[in-house]
Parts: structure tokens; sequence; C-alpha cells
């Protein structure tokens, strides 16, 4: 091998060219590698490459030599597939509690998992109808202290903040700050929630974390635990509707035959349904009964409450309340 001054940066300086220019497409040939360490005040000869070559082989890496044209070496395994990046990119644009910045901040941190040649085909615009991207860049910080509180068993503070008539983001309770336990974090209809305990009203409630401002991380451990003991963010996202919290409650529904994939859509295949005579299915669910559930209810249509009886009055009495209010009109 040829000696030299920095000759340490040179397997860093052929890994780095590869993982940059190489993919099965656009293999980098040995005189494009001699140049690229030239560029960098690199001495080496063509046999020394060899060596090289074979050295980060042996450090794990997955370089292929293709023989036909054109010729050269490619890194034929990465830390992720182009369709995984394809996919990880089509959540970042599609996710709504991201803004438009950092989801071009996290796209750009992305494609260097990938040639600069593959990094074209991450390029893409995932439409989704409906969908305003959230303009509270600071949700992206308000995660990773809130993880932070959980790891180390600690409360926090925050503002809640609620939209005021000007159009902007404007604090709850005249600025009063929040003092919660936090327990799950939780992603469900295209937003983030926190599901703590509040220490002022004494109750289990949900947050959402881009309405959560100024957080702070508090020297007090977490109270109340038990609460959250029996859940987790997977079971709690198929039992609340908005993340509103309410009582649970094992409801009975009948519903049409088209509509049991809806349902099973929402509450998961683990449910029990059975189907009558009549071709109706029978459902049980546990839900976190809410006026959101109500409106699920009603925005679906076809759906009948059987039990309880309480759930079946009261979804009666906020439908007949609703027709006269619009009767009124």
């Amino acid at each position: 091998m040829a000696k030299g001054a920095n000759q340490k940066k040179k397997l860093f300086c052929i890994l780095e060219l590869l993982e940059r220019e190489s993919d099965e497409l656009h293999p980098v040939s040995m005189q494009r590698i001699l140049d690229c360490l030239e560029r960098n005040g690199i001495a080496a000869e063509r046999k020394s490459i060899y060596s090289d070559i074979e050295a980060l082989q042996e450090l794990g890496y997955d370089i292929l030599l293709q023989k036909k044209e054109p010729k050269g070496y490619y890194l034929a395994s990465r830390t992720f597939e182009l369709a995984e990046l394809k996919l990880l990119v089509d959540a970042v644009q599609a996710s709504r509690f991201l803004s438009s910045g950092k989801s071009s901040q996290l796209i750009k941190k992305l494609e260097q998992f990938c040639s600069r040649h593959e990094a074209k085909q991450l390029q893409r615009e995932v439409y989704v109808f409906d969908r305003v991207k959230s303009m509270n860049e600071s949700i992206y910080y308000n995660v990773d202290k809130i993880h932070t509180a959980m790891g180390t068993n600690r409360m926090i503070s925050f503002r809640y903040m609620e939209w005021g008539s000007e159009r902007k983001l404007v604090p709850r309770r005249g600025g009063k700050r929040y003092r919660v336990s936090p327990y799950i974090l939780t992603w469900a209809e295209e937003n983030y929630y926190l599901a703590a305990y509040d220490e002022e009203s004494g109750e289990r409630r949900h947050y959402r974390v881009d309405k959560m401002d100024r957080i702070q991380l508090l020297e007090e451990e977490r109270t109340h635990s038990e609460q959250f003991a029996d859940r987790n963010a997977a079971v709690l996202s198929k039992k609340a509707f908005g993340m509103y919290d309410g009582d649970e409650v094992r409801v009975r529904l009948l519903l049409e035959k088209q509509l049991l994939g809806v349902v099973l859509d929402r509450f998961g295949t683990d449910i029990a349904f059975a189907e009558r005579k009549d071709g109706m299915f029978e459902v049980g669910v546990d839900v976190l009964v809410s006026r959101q559930f109500y409106g699920w209810l009603f925005g679906v249509g076809g759906i009948r409450i059987l039990a309880p009886d309480q759930v079946r009055e009261e979804y009666r009495e906020l439908v007949t309340k609703q027709a006269e209010m619009l009767s009124k009109e």
C-alpha cells in the first residue's frame, strides 16, 4: 500500500464514495475511486484499492464488483431498502402533525440512506385529501420532552392552547399552566395525543401534543400510575374517539352486513360478532363512551345500539335534541 499523508482517511473516503454514488445501476469504476482519493490528497495504487475493498467487506459492508458494463464496485445492501425509504417518505409527507418544513428536513435525512441517484426517487409528493399540515414546528421537540419525562418518571407542566377568533393559538385558562403525570403517547386520527393524569382535576385526560406549549420537566415524580396499568396505546386508540375520555362500556351493536368491514377497521378483527338469521350482525365492542363516539355512529349510519340501555337512551336523546335544533331554523 502506498504510504503518505491522510492514509487513515483512505477507507472512509472509499466507503463514503460508494454510499453516495453507487448502486446496482451506477457502479463506481476503479478510476473514479482513484480520482476521489487524489482529490482528498490521498496517494493510492490500484493494487491497494483491492485490499481496501476486501477490508471493508470483512467489516460487514456488502460491496460487489460488477464485471459487465458499466463495470465497477457498488454497495449492494444498506440499512434501508429503497422501497422501505419510499414508504417512510410517504408516511412523513402524509403526517398531519409534522409541518411542511420539518417534513422536508426529515426527507433530506432519509436521502442519506441511499445513493444520490436513488434519492431522486424519494422526491415525491403524497396527496392526502382534506389534510392541513401542522403549523406548530415545536411538536417535534414536544414529543421528545414527553418521552424524556416518561423515561425518567417525572411530571411535566405546560400551557394548553386553543384557536382564537383571530385565527391564532391562544392559551386556555389565561395561560395558567397544567401539571400532569404523562403516561401514554399515541398517534390517532392524524394527531399525537398524550394520555396523562391531571393533578388539578384529579382525572385521567388526553391532550393534543401540537397544542401543548412551553413544556417543562418538573422534579416531582409521576403519580397515579395505577390509572394506566391496564392500558396501552394500541388498545386506547381502538376504544377512544378523538382521544376523548369517557366511561369504558361494553356496547352491543346491530349493523348491516356491508358495515361489518367498517367496524372491524375501527375496532380490530379480534372483536366478537355473530350473524343473525335476518342477515344483520351483532357486534360487541369496548368503548370509551363520549359525544365523539355517538358522532361516529351517526356518521356511519346503519348501526343501532342494542345495549346497554343507558347508552342507547343517551344516544337517542342526543339525536332528538339535534333534530329539534334543526327544526327551529
